[in-house]
């Protein structure tokens, strides 16, 4: 298999509402920034976050234990996204395969990993309009570097990679 640094589904496969799964195994290191996520189908016309961003997933390496969820619109983007994190009770994110689920609805977002509901995000949560009404698309990456992930530095092991055993949607 060839090696790819993201696959996305754009143009490919769109999705609105049901159960979004994957089971990965993450990279390790500072500096590194796996991602499950997903974009709404109208990003070339409306431009972003008035389409949506969907985080299903997402880990930095310098915090191996802690898994992120978000949603990103008009009004709470970026930094300022609307979501929460879960721990590992032990070990790293790294250390085997997990399942990391949404199960998205009209008028709520559940995250999962493991089988294990650790947030849930409605419109009456969200400061700006609830654009998670559309088609998305999916997108799985893993980058290297930026603000919030930091650098790698001397204990970061190149090459690395993200396995992904499977993309399931129920719907």
């Amino acid at each position: 298999m060839q090696r790819k640094e993201g696959f996305l589904t754009e143009g490919l496969k769109e999705f609105a509402y049901g159960r979004i799964e994957a089971r990965i195994k993450v990279p390790h290191g500072n500096g590194l920034w796996p991602a499950f996520w997903a974009l709404g189908n109208d990003i070339g016309q409306v431009g972003w976050p008035q389409s949506g961003e969907l985080d299903i997933m997402e880990h930095i390496g310098r915090e191996p234990a802690n898994l992120y969820g978000t949603v990103h619109g008009p009004g709470y983007s970026g930094a300022n996204g609307v979501g929460g994190s879960y721990t590992m009770p032990s070990g790293s994110l790294s250390d085997n395969f997990h399942i990391f689920a949404v199960e998205w609805e009209t008028n709520a977002i559940r995250w999962y990993i493991d089988g294990i509901n650790y947030m849930t995000v409605t419109p009456n949560d969200v400061p700006g309009d609830w654009v998670f009404d559309h088609p998305f698309f999916l997108i799985l990456n893993v980058a290297v570097g930026g603000n919030w992930p930091g650098s790698p530095d001397g204990t970061t092991v190149f090459p690395q990679q993200m396995l992904v055993d499977y993309v399931r949607v129920y719907q």
